[in-house]
């Protein structure tokens, strides 16, 4: 193989990745050489002229390859950014996205006037878990708990856990079941449940829809089943005037308002991209409550 440089070896991976389809395709040629590489994003604008030794060429060739066929660049690499810190993720688990990190920001901000110097937290649905350890470093004096019905999903959530160095507690099951001996005693419920509608599934994005585990995506058939259990378990789990932050998908907000009735501080919250993201609501305390049957 004739020597090329690391500039024309982006330049033929872009064109490459674009020709099957790739969106941001120099970014991803760009990930994944750097990978190969072992190098950090500023090298690449010193070292455009060096050239690619041919071993190097024939494992960014197989990575390409992979990303050519809709493999995400995040299990290629085997990492995702979120919040600031990376976090390891495979095919058992969502990668972790942008939006997601309103669901943290949200709780944040319910967190810092709670009159308790302790909050117990859950995240349900944990996944990678990318929002239970990124509270347990923002909020050092709480305890967060973690759950999913996923034992390879939790596998990695724990070692996101040890490589990060937060003090998250998991148990596996459904939903917030794996908590019951703390029924009642939470002051703060997260979840990013799957919310996708069976009717939307096929329309997914190939690299969603083939790659990333469909039980953390599927919902129910209308998307929207498995937030009526959560709501209804976190009623019995929250202490009185405790918050329940939900990551909800783009047409469920009319539903889960409905299912939110009985609840105080119903607002939703939209992304960055003006998609509602979020909706938060919170338990009826006990005087609201008194005041209500009188």
């Amino acid at each position: 193989m004739q020597p090329v440089t690391l500039d024309e070896e982006l330049r033929w991976a872009t064109q490459m990745l674009e020709a099957a389809g790739v969106a941001e395709a120099r970014l991803a040629a760009e990930a994944l050489l750097l990978h190969v590489l072992q190098r950090p994003r500023s090298f690449l604008y010193g070292h455009g002229l060096d050239y690619f030794t041919p071993p190097g060429h024939a494992r960014f060739e197989e990575l390409l390859r992979r990303r050519a066929e809709g493999e995400p660049v995040q299990y290629i690499l085997g990492f995702e950014q979120f919040y600031g810190r990376n976090f390891l993720v495979s095919p058992s688990v969502l990668i972790p996205r942008p939006e997601t990190e309103l669901s943290v920001q949200t709780v944040l901000e319910l967190a810092s006037p709670l009159p308790v110097p302790s909050p117990l937290i859950a995240d349900i649905c944990t996944g990678s878990g990318c929002i239970a350890i990124t509270l347990a470093l923002e909020l050092p004096r709480a305890r967060v708990v973690a759950a999913d019905i996923s034992g390879p999903a939790l596998t990695i959530a724990a070692r996101n856990a040890s490589e990060l160095q937060a003090p998250v507690e998991f148990r596996e099951g459904d939903l917030l079941e794996p908590w019951r001996d703390l029924a009642g005693g939470f002051d703060l419920i997260v979840a990013n449940p799957p919310y996708v509608g069976e009717d939307e599934f096929p329309h997914l994005q190939r690299e969603v829809r083939d790659f990333e585990p469909r039980t953390a995506l599927i919902g129910g058939p209308h998307g929207t089943e498995i937030y009526q259990r959560l709501i209804a378990q976190a009623a019995e789990f929250l202490k009185p005037g405790g918050w329940l932050v939900l990551e909800i998908g783009y047409r469920s907000a009319a539903r889960l308002r409905s299912l939110l009735t009985d609840w105080e501080g119903v607002e939703v919250i939209a992304d960055w991209q003006g998609w509602d993201r979020v909706i938060k609501a919170r338990k009826t305390s006990g005087e609201t409550a008194a005041r209500a049957t009188k």
